[in-house]
């Protein structure tokens, strides 16, 4: 690619966008977000892109000023996505049930878009300059923050560390996700029920009341 090619995107990138570019930009990037799930970062090139598209590669560096800038930008998409279907899933709830709002959708969201799901796997490789990763402290920090609202509302044991909790439940969330990908058939909606049932059983005061002694 030619130095200028670069440059050229970044400043049409930093103007307004007409109605086409932005339906071209949409479609570049559902194309690649179709390749990365089905082929990998590795095997999604701006050539791929291109013939997806039905376009030339000069025509896809017209938009984006490299391959790891169509990748970031569907990368970011597929977040934006799914920030707002969870987001919306636990904002319209509080204590613990916003955490148990955030371990159904986003376990539903990642089954029912499997394209995303892989995508999203795909950005922890290094390879892809993209460092906000599913394993982002912002992720443990957004959910450790449920954790302590549902404590404070005195849904949960005040005796619980949200940061530690919050890693468990993403690590939780993540396994029923890998395996849902290993294996399509596997009761993906039945395991986010599982752990929802474990988080009351182990985190509720129920819990607590029981170790204390009895007057």
């Amino acid at each position: 690619m030619h130095p200028n090619d670069a440059t050229s995107a970044q400043v049409r990138a930093a103007k307004p966008l007409t109605i086409t570019e932005q339906a071209r930009r949409a479609q570049l990037i559902g194309v690649t977000i179709d390749l990365v799930a089905r082929h990998g970062y590795p095997g999604t090139s701006l050539a791929r892109i291109a013939e997806a598209a039905g376009i030339s590669k000069a025509a896809v560096l017209y938009h984006f000023p490299s391959k790891d800038a169509v990748v970031q930008t569907a990368y970011a998409s597929v977040l934006e996505s799914l920030t707002a279907y969870v987001g919306a899933e636990v904002g319209a709830r509080s204590g613990a049930p916003a955490v148990e709002a955030y371990v159904r959708s986003l376990v539903a969201y990642l089954r029912n878009h499997p394209d995303h799901t892989r995508m999203i796997v795909e950005a922890l490789s290094g390879e892809t300059g993209i460092s906000d990763t599913p394993n982002a402290r912002s992720r443990r920090e957004a959910v450790a923050g449920l954790i302590e609202a549902a404590r404070a509302a005195g849904d949960y044991r005040q005796s619980i560390d949200p940061q530690t909790t919050a890693v468990i439940v993403n690590g939780a969330i993540d396994a029923i996700v890998s395996e849902r990908l290993a294996d399509p058939d596997f009761d993906s909606r039945h395991a986010a029920e599982e752990l929802v049932t474990m988080l009351r059983r182990s985190l509720g005061t129920a819990t607590e009341d029981a170790g204390k002694p009895s007057s």
